[in-house]
């Protein structure tokens, strides 16, 4: 598995969210706010109320199929996150997740603002001419009985408003990017207590995608021998979006539990062995609603 050394920047507009999704200037809560109630939603565990994902841009195939949603809220109140990742080469095979409990309070509040940043007036898109090879910022929302999906291309880049189109969308793609900042800072905005202490997310399920080991020859790596009984020589299925040469398999049960533990000691660049062979391993779990390659 050859994974480039491309620096993939997907970080959150820098801006001031004094007064956006609901806060307002009286009433209780973290920041004298006032909070929304009573906006319908999913209330299980396995459904999402809101996420935040990226799509596309200049980034090699591998990041794509490894690539997760940034943010992840579902019914039960629990917020699925990256948490921070150790800046080393190659890094390692599995990624940080972190869980946060969210409080029914909060979670209206985070719709409330969702609703007045347009989260929850249809589907959308909006496009930024000025920029190339970005990525797509992605909102779904499903609240209210409705599921809308809202996409901001280079919205990460950020422009004064009607610089590379209408002053609509430009005001539209604004009010998005202040809310992706605010996502990012629950503590200082949300009502008080509303936010629970951060623990590893723990999955059940994987995906994982299996390549001809191609490694770099200067970062010579361990192996590490295939833990399962499927030999990889016929594990999974032609993996879609990907080169002819990639499958993907799912793993659950204990078998997750066998290769997860194994995936621990692995980087991104580690040689998997399996009948004399060695294979380039890609390991993505799944969120609660996700179950399949």
């Amino acid at each position: 598995m050859r994974l480039q050394r491309i620096g993939v920047a997907i970080a959150a507009v820098a801006v001031v969210a004094s007064a956006c999704g609901g806060v307002g200037d009286d009433g209780s809560g973290s920041t004298g706010a006032t909070w929304p109630t009573g906006i319908a939603h999913p209330t299980g565990a396995d459904e999402i109320v809101l996420r935040v994902a990226y799509e596309g841009g200049f980034v090699p195939y591998e990041y794509t199929l490894s690539s997760m949603p940034s943010w992840s809220l579902f019914g039960d109140g629990t917020l699925i996150v990256q948490g921070p990742q150790i800046e080393i080469y190659p890094g390692p095979a599995l990624p940080n997740l972190v869980a946060i409990p969210i409080s029914e309070e909060g979670v209206q509040a985070i719709l409330g603002a969702a609703r007045d940043a347009g989260l929850m007036d249809g589907d959308a898109t909006y496009s930024n001419d000025c920029i190339a090879d970005a990525a797509t910022t992605v909102f779904t929302t499903n609240a209210d009985g409705e599921t809308s999906v809202v996409s901001a291309y280079a919205l990460e880049v950020g422009e004064p408003p009607g610089t590379c189109g209408g002053k609509d969308d430009g005001d539209a793609r604004a009010a998005l990017a202040e809310f992706q900042a605010m996502l990012g800072d629950l503590q200082s905005w949300l009502p008080a207590d509303s936010v629970g202490a951060e623990e590893p997310y723990d999955p059940s399920e994987m995906r994982v995608y299996v390549q001809p080991y191609r490694g770099e020859a200067e970062l010579p790596q361990g192996a590490i021998e295939w833990p399962l009984d499927v030999p990889l020589d016929g594990f999974g299925e032609p993996a879609a979006n990907a080169p002819t040469d990639t499958r993907c398999g799912l793993v659950s049960g204990s078998e997750f539990e066998t290769l997860f533990a194994a995936a621990h000691n692995a980087n991104q660049l580690t040689p998997w062995t399996s009948g004399g062979t060695e294979y380039g391993l890609i390991f993505r779990p799944l969120l609660p609603d996700e179950h399949t390659c």
